[in-house]
């Protein structure tokens, strides 16, 4: 990993790099070109204040960019994105060790490096964290998105040129005004969107709506799941179809269980049915299954759909684990795992039944962890 100093000949890569990603977090989610091409002119990427770095992997892809601002006064900022495709792939956290390296490695002794981002913008806390940096405050309803015209918390973490030089992390203590002690915070569950969306598929929440879409799939895929599916065993009723659909409506309203609907961008089509289950929001950790209606079988949907939900767990959500449980013998399911990079940890023995209860099966654990 290195980075590698944006030029002034490189402008349109710089411009196509911001406006094909998406930076949800942004004040500027989706920025223009002529946006960019104004910040550039204006000195807003390179001037003696500034300047911008590609971030490069050990291939020399470019995985994202930063900008160092600031870099007369003694406390400088930054702010690093990381492309759409690279993220999840730990480059956060190493891109910003190299970037306090270099601002430490500066004229001037600088004496602090410090960045901010939405209090709910999981995947860039966690990468300042494993980049040493520390919380320092917490503002509420200081960071306005104009495109939900709201206002969210704002979070600022910071590193010392102490705390780098001697690779140590000294902890803010937080008094509550009365006997000085750290502030306890409890764990509680990210706020999220219900729907995001992968190269060809929406990928959302259930609703009451969805009852006969997924009951028409099962229907006509029941060959196809009912050697590995408990709920294909017998063609099912739509009324049954429909109570399914409440809970899973209701659990997701809970957070107890996160089930999600694959539906075609281009046709508006019902592919299948995925999501992350067996959750244990304490670490946290899920489970990604999924089904998929025979007619789109061997098109590469599943695979599209898990590698952005388990995207979604990691960014979103705060995943530690992410987990993919399969029957030994589905060699489909098995293969979805492998192309979206899960690694096989182990084969439980005689670990579960079949569907029908008739034969005592094995389990395949894929994960991936973060």
């Amino acid at each position: 990993m290195q980075l590698q100093e944006w030029t002034m000949e490189e402008q349109e890569q710089l411009i196509h790099f911001m406006t094909t990603n998406t930076w949800p977090y942004h004040g500027n989610s989706h920025p223009a070109r002529k946006l960019i091409e104004k910040a550039i002119e204006e000195g807003g990427y390179e001037s003696d204040e500034v300047k911008t770095f590609w971030v490069e992997n050990d291939q020399s892809d470019k995985v994202g960019i930063v900008k160092i601002y600031d870099l007369q006064d003694e406390i400088p900022l930054f702010d690093l994105r990381i492309a759409d495709m690279s993220r999840g792939n730990g480059y956060g956290p190493k891109a910003l060790r190299l970037v306090a390296e270099y601002v430490f490695g500066l004229h001037g002794r600088k004496i602090r490096l410090e960045g901010h981002t939405r209090q709910d913008n999981l995947a860039m806390r966690k990468t300042f964290e494993r980049a040493g940096f520390v919380k320092e405050a917490h503002l509420r309803q200081a960071w306005f998105s104009p495109k939900e015209n709201s206002y969210y918390d704002a979070v600022t973490y910071g590193i010392t040129r102490e705390d780098f030089m001697a690779g140590t992390t000294t902890p803010v203590i937080w008094e509550d005004g009365e006997k000085g002690r750290v502030a306890a915070t409890s764990p509680r569950i990210p706020d999220f969107p219900e729907s995001f969306e992968s190269e060809r598929l929406i990928i959302r929440a259930p609703k009451m709506g969805d009852a006969l879409d997924v009951w028409n799939a099962i229907v006509n895929s029941m060959p196809a799941l009912r050697e590995w599916m408990p709920f294909a065993q017998q063609q099912p009723e739509l009324a049954s179809t429909e109570e399914n659909m409440r809970k899973a409506v209701a659990d997701f309203i809970t957070r107890e269980d996160l089930r999600l609907h694959l539906y075609s961008k281009e046709t508006g089509e019902f592919v299948g049915s995925s999501g992350l289950h067996r959750i244990n929001w304490a670490i946290p950790k899920f489970e990604i299954g999924y089904w998929l209606a025979s007619e789109f079988e061997g098109q590469g949907y599943m695979t599209e759909a898990v590698i952005r939900i388990q995207q979604f767990a990691f960014e979103q959500l705060g995943a530690r684990r992410v987990e993919i449980r399969c029957d030994e013998q589905n060699i489909k399911s098995r293969s979805v795992a492998e192309r979206a990079g899960f690694i096989l940890e182990g084969t439980l023995q005689q670990d579960s039944l079949s569907p029908d209860g008739n034969v005592l099966r094995n389990t395949c654990i894929y994960a991936k962890i973060d």
